[in-house]
């Protein structure tokens, strides 16, 4: 008898990473899955030995007063998280990420005041749990019947269950497309059940008898079984082997095995070794040399040197796993420090015979793969990841998660310009996901738009404590011929030259240097933008100006500038007098530069002081006459 068993049998991405979930709990105190984590009666009791109960309803829920509660791969409702958070239980969400997607999906359609509609069957959990995300009217298809019932009265968003039938569902669609429905279609069966599906169609379609392996309440297993029907009259459909009559099969020549999301591998090779006419020993043989270029495989280390590992694969032959196989970063790599001799390795099979006999094995990008799909979760859960800058790159960063690259052009790796991207070589940055696509090997990371969100936070904070009349502390930002642009910790205010100080500034830049700590005035607030000052009030040079220049006064002061009618004397940084041409000599002088040169230090006389209009008038030629009057 020939038995051909399909690659894609067994447990998906979502059912494994559930189940691993699971495992990890089960030994602790007080842990509960809410509803099976699985439709699988064998893993669910296996789980229940290890101490690991099952909640059924929400009144079950209701009642729990401490303990650890997993979500099911299926997912759950809205209410159900709000309940387990409301009840302060700790919750370990194992929702498969591609429902989770889902859930997202009709979530934001219904705010948006759309109607959904649900192609999937009623009573199955994952979508009861979607139903659970929608607000507003929800409709659930699963047949012609129901298309023919439904009504719509708006712009609607169509959403499938993950395990539903993928010709089902593009028969269900065009005929909704036809009634002229505003309709957003999103194709959301999980690429493994669809791939499945037409795997199990295509081996059906060849093969005298099929055996679909699944649990009875397993939806994804019983469409297995109806697309084999359909190919294959001589369809079984068991749970395990003891449910697999094998009288039926003694004259058949070929027979096809496919397996559920949700069975167990163990299930599925006892229900194919089962099939065979082999001794043990042949069962054994036959192991070793089932692999395929592509396949996972797990070994146990034998050998290391620096430039590879050797690993026992089960196979007749060892597998190869060289440094550039290992690491993306394989250049200065010495592989004994990584791994020694007994320790389990999961890799993927690169190549089964390299001419030599030998397997050549890959880590690398088994890691990448695993990184791929940690970069999916996060793209659609909008998580910030953290990731060390493996290499600067002419037009951006390249970072890596799990041996999975991601790039990060040069304009969103700062929210200002950068010119030289080298000084984040080897530093961890933050960043989110904005675009996955590794079909095109295109996976785009932002970190950008962290730091304009946390600018603004701090800008808002900032703005929601200053006000007008404050001292704040702050450091130069920038130093421009008109002014300083000072950081003030969320926002940039401007300190302008005529407001550096109570004297004149001449250049900005010989006064501030980036970086320099300031403590300034908030001088004035609109909208957005924070003018600034160093001008304080208590220290305004007026304000003791009256005794220190009351007319009549001898003073002394610098030639700060010079116009045609006089000189501006600096008497002190903030107060000038002027020295009118006509009052720097007795004779006549036709204008100041004749005389004076500015940085000249002149003594002169006070003859007028004019408080209001802060003007103060010198006079040198008074200075002599007086002492002509001391002579006579």
């Amino acid at each position: 008898m020939e038995v051909i068993l399909a690659k894609t049998a067994g447990f998906c991405f979502g059912v494994k990473r559930a189940v691993d979930t699971v495992y990890k709990e089960a030994g602790k105190e007080n842990v509960y899955t809410y509803g099976p984590i699985i439709h699988n009666e064998q893993v669910v009791s296996d789980l229940e030995k290890k101490g690991v109960s099952v909640l059924r309803t929400k009144e079950e829920l209701e009642h729990l007063e401490k303990g650890t509660v997993i979500i099911r791969s299926h997912g759950v409702a809205k209410e159900i998280y709000d309940l387990i958070e409301k009840k302060g239980l700790t919750l370990v969400d194992a929702t498969c990420p591609f429902v989770k997607k889902i859930h997202k999906v009709v979530q934001k359609a219904s705010e948006e005041g759309k109607e959904i509609i649900i192609v999937g069957s009623a009573e199955h959990p994952e979508v009861e749990g979607i139903r659970g995300w929608c607000n507003g009217k929800v409709e659930i298809i699963a047949n012609m019947e129901d298309v023919k019932e439904m009504t719509l009265s708006g712009p609607a968003c169509l959403v499938s269950q993950t395990t539903f039938n993928y010709k089902k569902f593009k028969d269900l669609v065009e005929i909704i497309s036809q009634k002229g429905y505003d309709i957003e279609v999103c194709n959301t069966i999980c690429n493994a059940t669809e791939e499945r599906q037409m795997e199990a169609k295509s081996i059906a379609a060849n093969v005298d008898a099929m055996i679909v392996i699944g649990d009875k309440h397993s939806s994804n297993s019983q469409k297995l079984f109806e697309i084999s029907n359909k190919e294959c009259k001589n369809t079984f459909f068991v749970q395990t082997l003891k449910d697999l009559d094998l009288k039926p099969f003694e004259s058949i020549g070929k027979v096809g095995i496919t397996a559920g999301a949700s069975t167990p591998q163990k299930i599925i090779k006892e229900v194919h070794a089962s099939m065979t006419e082999k001794s043990f020993e042949q069962l054994l043989e036959e192991s070793l040399v089932t692999i395929h270029n592509g396949e996972v495989v797990e070994g146990t280390v034998i050998d290391v040197k620096p430039d590879e590992i050797i690993l026992n694969i089960g196979y007749k032959a060892d597998g190869i796993l060289t440094r550039n196989e290992y690491s993306n970063d394989s250049a200065n790599v010495d592989l004994t420090t990584v791994a020694k001799v007994g320790d389990k390795m999961e890799t993927k099979v690169l190549k089964v015979n390299d001419g030599e006999g030998q397997v050549l094995l890959t880590y690398k990008r088994l890691a990448a793969e695993k990184g791929n799909k940690r970069l999916e979760e996060a793209y659609e859960n909008k998580e910030v990841l953290k990731a060390p800058v493996a290499q600067v790159l002419d037009g951006g960063l390249s970072v890596l998660i799990d041996e999975a690259r991601v790039f990060i052009p040069a304009s969103l790796v700062s929210d200002s310009y950068e010119r030289d991207l080298k000084k984040y070589e080897g530093q961890e940055i933050e960043f989110v996901i904005s675009e996955f696509n590794p079909r095109k090997r295109r996976v785009i990371g932002d970190r950008k738009q962290l730091l304009v969100a946390a600018k603004k936070e701090k800008q808002k904070e900032l703005f929601e404590k200053i006000e007008v009349g404050m001292k704040i502390d702050g450091v130069v930002k920038n130093v421009t011929d008109f002014g300083a642009f000072i950081d003030l910790g969320g926002a940039d205010g401007l300190l302008h030259i005529s407001e550096m100080s109570w004297g004149r500034v001449e250049n900005p830049k010989k006064v501030f240097n980036i970086g320099d700590k300031v403590t300034v005035l908030i001088k004035d607030i609109q909208g957005e933008k924070i003018a600034l000052s160093l001008k304080f009030p208590e220290e305004n040079p007026w304000l003791t100006a009256e005794e220190k220049y009351k007319v009549g006064n001898v003073v002394t002061g610098k030639v700060a500038r010079m116009t045609d009618f006089g000189a501006f004397v600096e008497l002190e940084s903030g107060i000038d007098a002027l020295l009118h041409v006509s009052q720097i000599a007795k004779e006549h002088i036709d204008k100041p530069s004749d005389v004076l040169s500015v940085g000249q230090e002149i003594t002169a006389k006070v003859v007028d002081f004019k408080k209001d209009e802060k003007k103060i008038s010198l006079s040198m030629k008074a200075l002599l006459t007086d002492e002509d009057k001391a002579e006579e």
